[in-house]
């Protein structure tokens, strides 16, 4: 289920409006398919796995990071049914889809085609791999991620606006495959203005995995941007699942202050700046205490002279 965890995460960014699923098929210990889902939604993971297991599906055990889907689309068959004809033996799902058309249906279907169903194996590692579908699913609006380079006292740039570069190649490479795992990409309108940032993914091999580009502002946005107004509109933001704020220091205070941010991502440059510009605004903090338990860290590692620590909101603080 790991690997089919893993194998999910190739299309974060990509599937959308479709889960990033990932899924392989097994059969006398060896890995006879594998599939996670492709750009646009299609083929879903289960129907690429089948399709290079071939024959050897049959008798074989799947592994696949959310329940198989049962309802009926134009786009393509119901994975349910693709399991069942193709005559796999067992279907070992993490994450029961929260999609109401499917919603526990495709692994009940499965049983009752005498096919062994176990679900809830690695069920959170799925949810977090999929935290945009999820997310959309349950409280209507993308995953958040906001994305910060600082220095080690918090500055952003020095006191003239200056930016470039805090951080080294290998962090503002990292950053780069970032915005290739996102739908949609977000600044403020400070940023647009002082800088006039491409907000595209300048990596050989991924430049056509940049993603839209998002204003928030009062303001129009510039030809091929999407504007809106506040953090909540995120919501109505068509075919987005995972949302990446990236500039400025009011924006982030802005979703922060909002609670929208689900993941941080710090990039800490080894400098000082001293009087430069704070990486947030207020967010409206009026007690201390408040500020303890919301969030936790999830990973840190270094990248080049600098550090990347990536934390999670805890939902029940």
């Amino acid at each position: 289920m790991a690997a089919a965890i893993a194998l999910s995460e190739r299309g974060r960014g990509l599937s959308t409006p479709n889960p990033n699923v990932g899924c392989l098929i097994v059969k006398e210990g060896h890995v006879v398919g594998r599939g996670w889902t492709q750009k646009g939604g299609r083929p879903h993971a289960e129907a690429q796995a089948l399709d290079e297991a071939m024959e050897r599906a049959r008798g074989a055990t799947a592994y696949v990071t959310l329940e198989p889907c049962f309802h009926l689309s134009s786009r393509g068959p119901r994975c349910a049914d693709l399991m069942a004809r193709a005559g796999v033996r067992r279907v070992v799902i993490a994450l029961r889809d929260p999609d109401p058309r499917t919603d526990g249906q495709g692994a009940d279907w499965l049983r009752q085609r005498g096919i062994a169903v176990d679900m809830g194996l690695m069920a959170q590692e799925a949810a977090a791999a999929m935290r945009g579908f999820v997310l959309r699913q349950t409280l209507g609006r993308p995953a958040v991620t906001l994305k910060l380079g600082l220095s080690l006292d918090g500055r952003i740039a020095l006191a003239d606006g200056s930016s470039r570069w805090i951080t080294g190649p290998d962090a503002r490479a990292h950053a780069h495959v970032e915005r290739a795992r996102h739908d949609a990409i977000l600044v403020g309108g400070g940023t647009l203005r002082a800088d006039a940032p491409r907000l595209d993914v300048r990596l050989p091999g991924l430049e056509d995995r940049s993603p839209r580009r998002v204003l928030l502002s009062h303001g129009d946005a510039p030809d091929g941007w999407e504007v809106i107004a506040a953090p909540e509109d995120i919501a109505a933001l068509p075919q987005v699942d995972h949302l990446l704020v990236e500039g400025g220091a009011q924006a982030a205070a802005a979703f922060l202050r909002a609670d929208l941010v689900d993941r941080l991502l710090l990039y800490r440059a080894p400098i000082l700046i001293g009087d430069g510009l704070a990486g947030i605004g207020d967010i409206g903090l009026t007690d201390l205490a408040d500020a303890h338990g919301r969030w936790r860290l999830d990973e840190e590692r270094r990248l080049g002279n600098d550090r990347l620590e990536v934390y999670l909101r805890n939902r029940n603080a």
